[in-house]
């Protein structure tokens, strides 16, 4: 009895230690998401009082684990009944993480001045107006982040199971709902914190102190750096997180890019490799937003 429950702790020792590789694997592949993740998810939470910024970010954060508590259960039935499916689902989420990238850099080409002016002024305006039904407004703002936050969990699910897709569905299972949790627990703790930060510094630049002052005028003057930073730092990411993905779907890129960084040095080798996916990732939201762009003039909108 004692050699056989040696046996079991030994297995489930193994197995744990399975589950931890793969999942920080998977954690590494799907961190590229989260970039432009935490940008995103910031900006649809602001524009409400500051009283209510914490309590939406947390029924966001609500949303985003049902989100998950829906998509983990689908994701391990294509597993399970149509494997065949993991490698086209993780090319068109490959693909829209790269369309989403480009629409960004074209933004200022196909969105006008006027129109993003216009949507500033309607932000403001349903703050001030007493008119407006700021519990509505709340909702819709809540209602509009989870819907983005389902499309950037399913890619982070996808691109995780494509990590463990060969692993047992028990081993999946638990890498998933991991993954799952621990991004969201990390993006919207992080929400939190970017959604406040200029909060807590005007309440530091009023203590008496010269130090807290300073502290403050610094977070004041560093939450809008790093809300730019994160969007430029998410945009990079998924150029190269999705252009990866469709390098390595595609035969004749893949071998086309590991040809081109054969035997350089380590260093050499990583700069070609992720500036060959970034420049694949380009070049397939170019084309996609094309197709798009096409679509829309072809139906009037």
């Amino acid at each position: 009895m004692a050699s056989s429950l040696f046996v079991l702790l030994d297995d489930i020792a193994t197995v744990l230690d399975d589950v931890a590789t793969m999942t920080k694997v998977a954690a590494k592949k799907t961190a590229g998401v989260l970039g432009d993740d935490l940008a995103l998810n910031a900006q649809q939470v602001t524009g409400v009082n500051a009283d209510r910024e914490l309590p939406v970010v947390w029924a966001v954060a609500r949303g985003s684990l049902l989100n998950k508590a829906i998509l983990v259960p689908g994701a391990l039935a294509i597993s399970a009944f149509a494997p065949w499916a993991v490698t086209p689902l993780l090319m068109l989420g490959g693909a829209y993480l790269c369309f989403e990238g480009f629409e960004k850099l074209a933004h200022k080409f196909l969105h006008s001045a006027d129109e993003d002016r216009t949507h500033h002024e309607e932000h403001v305006k349903a703050l001030v107006d007493e008119k407006v039904d700021m519990a509505a407004y709340e909702r819709d703002k809540v209602k509009g982040a989870i819907r983005t936050d389902f499309i950037l969990s399913a890619e982070i699910i996808v691109i995780a199971l494509g990590t463990v897709a060969g692993a047992s569905l028990q081993q999946q299972l638990i890498v998933l709902v991991a993954v799952s949790v621990a991004m969201t627990v990390g993006v919207y703790g992080f929400v939190a914190g970017i959604v406040k930060m200029d909060d807590v510094g005007l309440w530091l630049s009023r203590k008496a102190g010269g130090l807290a002052q300073a502290v403050g005028r610094l977070l004041l003057a560093a939450a809008p750096r790093l809300m730019k930073l994160l969007s430029v730092l998410g945009t990079a990411a998924m150029f190269l997180v999705g252009g990866g993905i469709l390098a390595h779907g595609i035969p004749l890129l893949h071998h086309a890019v590991s040809q081109l960084a054969e035997g350089q040095a380590w260093l050499a080798k990583a700069v070609l490799e992720n500036g060959a996916n970034a420049l694949i990732g380009v070049v397939a939201g170019a084309l996609v937003l094309a197709g798009v762009v096409a679509v829309q003039k072809l139906r009037g909108r």
